[in-house]
C-alpha cells in the first residue's frame, strides 16, 4: 500500500493537471466562437458560387468545359490533408489519418503524393508517403490569400497533367461536439452533366460571356472549397480539443476524489494504529 506521503504527491499532481486542462479548455472556447463564426459566413457564399458555377455550365456548350473539368485516365492522385500542429484535440488528427489509410487502400493501383497542413499528418505520412508539400506554416498566419497561393500551385500542377485527381481530406465542423472526417474531390470539378438548360432555374444574363464567367468563377470556386475545408478543420480543432479538455478535467477530478477518500481512510488507519499502539504500551508499563 502507498504511503501517505505518496498519495499527497499524487493529488497535489492531479490538481496541477486539472488547473492545465481546464484553461486549455477555456482557451479553446474562447477560439472556438470566433473559428464558427468564420466558417458559418464562409459557407452559403461557397455554396451559391458552386450553384452559379452548375447553372452556367449546364447552360454552355460541352465544347468549352473548362480545363479544371476535364476528366482523364487516373494515374497519379493527391491528397490534401488538414490536421492541426498539436495534439491534445482527442481523435481529431488520428481520424483524419485513418480515413487517409481507406483512400490509399482504395487508390493503391496509382501513384498517390500527399500535400500536408498541419504538422500532425507530416509526421504521420513523411516516413511512408511522398509528400508534395508540406504547409503547416499556414496556421501561423491563416488567410484566404495564404491558402490561395497555395491552391493556384496545385492547379497549375493539375493543369499540366502531374495530378489527373485531387481530394482534401478533412475534419468538417458540425457543432463543438461533434466533427465529420470527409473526402471531398477539388479537381476535376464536379459538373453535372445530368442538368440540363431547361432544368437551370435562374435566368441569368451574361457580361461579358459565359466562358469568361466560367474562367473567373472557377479558379476562385476551388480556392474557396480549400479554404473552406482549412477553417472547418481550424473550428473542428478548438472544437475537439475543448472537448477533449473538459472530459480530461472531469476525469482528473474523480480520479482527485477517489485519492482524498483513500488518503483520509489510509490517514484514519494510521492513527488508530498509533493510538492502539499507545494504549498497549501503557498497558504494558501498568503490568509491569
Amino acid at each position: 500500500m502507498a504511503n501517505l506521503k505518496e498519495i499527497r504527491g499524487r493529488i497535489t499532481s492531479i490538481s496541477s493537471t486539472m488547473q492545465i486542462t481546464s484553461a486549455m479548455k477555456m482557451v479553446s472556447a474562447a477560439k472556438l466562437k470566433k473559428a464558427q463564426d468564420a466558417i458559418v459566413m464562409l459557407r452559403p457564399y461557397s455554396e451559391k458560387l458552386q450553384e452559379i458555377i452548375e447553372n452556367v455550365s449546364a447552360a454552355s456548350d460541352a465544347e468549352n468545359i473548362s480545363e479544371f473539368a476535364v476528366e482523364r485516365e487516373v494515374k497519379k492522385v493527391l491528397f490534401i490533408t488538414v490536421t492541426s500542429n498539436r495534439g491534445l484535440a482527442g481523435a481529431f488528427n488520428s481520424s483524419v489519418i485513418k480515413e487517409l489509410n481507406i483512400q490509399f487502400a482504395a487508390n493503391e493501383n496509382v501513384e498517390i503524393e500527399v500535400l500536408t497542413i498541419g504538422k500532425k499528418a507530416f509526421d504521420a505520412l513523411r516516413k511512408n508517403r511522398t509528400v508534395y508539400e508540406n504547409h503547416s506554416s499556414l496556421f501561423d498566419n491563416l488567410s484566404f490569400d495564404h491558402v490561395s497561393n497555395m491552391t493556384g500551385k496545385v492547379m497549375a500542377d493539375f493543369k499540366a497533367g502531374k495530378f489527373d485527381k485531387v481530394y482534401v481530406v478533412y475534419n468538417k465542423f458540425i457543432n463543438a461536439a461533434t466533427q465529420e472526417v470527409v473526402t471531398e474531390q477539388v479537381l476535376p470539378i464536379a459538373v453535372s452533366a445530368e442538368k440540363t438548360t431547361s432544368e437551370v432555374n435562374v435566368d441569368y444574363i451574361f457580361e461579358p460571356g459565359r466562358q469568361e464567367i466560367l474562367e473567373t468563377l472557377i479558379p476562385k470556386s476551388i480556392k474557396t472549397q480549400i479554404f473552406k475545408a482549412v477553417l472547418d478543420s481550424v473550428a473542428s480543432e478548438h472544437g475537439a480539443r475543448m472537448t477533449a479538455m473538459h472530459k480530461a478535467t472531469d476525469n482528473a477530478e474523480a480520479l482527485r476524489n477517489e485519492l482524498r477518500i483513500f488518503y483520509n481512510k489510509a490517514r484514519q488507519a494510521a492513527i488508530t494504529n498509533e493510538i492502539l499502539e499507545i494504549v498497549s504500551g501503557a498497558e504494558a508499563l501498568k503490568n509491569s
